[in-house]
């Protein structure tokens, strides 16, 4: 099943999900995930293994995190090798001041926004679309 590869099609067709819940980054040193998590992403680094959880799950082990932030599902089917997608994104929020953290998966790409400031990225997300 192919992506969209199309910036415009991406643009003009994007949709946006605010997500429930909290979510934070987390890195763990030794690269061993306590079972009872179940993290919304993983990366492992040569420094450690990078999580991104609910603030909820994080506290609840007792791990140190950061960044508390909303993530926001962008609803098309993104190709893995589209270009430009996530820069003009990126882009336009950091004209905002606004720092995120995207994440890409088989089918969508997902946003971490800053907690507090989702409203703004829905907003700035939807004229981007609009504009496309």
């Amino acid at each position: 099943m192919v992506g969209e590869t199309n910036l415009g099609v991406l643009l003009s067709s994007m949709k946006t999900k605010l997500v429930d819940g909290i979510y934070v980054f987390v890195t763990l040193k030794n690269h061993a995930i306590p079972t009872m998590l179940e993290p919304r992403m993983m990366f492992m680094e040569a420094e450690g293994t990078t999580l991104i959880l609910t603030k909820e799950e994080a506290e609840a082990a007792a791990l140190d995190y950061e960044f508390p932030c909303r993530m926001i599902t962008l609803e098309i089917h993104s190709s893995l090798e589209a270009v430009g997608f996530l820069a003009r994104i990126t882009k336009e929020l950091a004209k905002e001041n606004m720092g995120v953290n995207p994440v890409s998966g088989f089918y969508h790409d997902h946003l971490f926004v800053p907690d507090g400031r989702q409203d703004d990225a829905l907003r700035i997300l939807q004229t981007l679309a609009d504009e496309a």
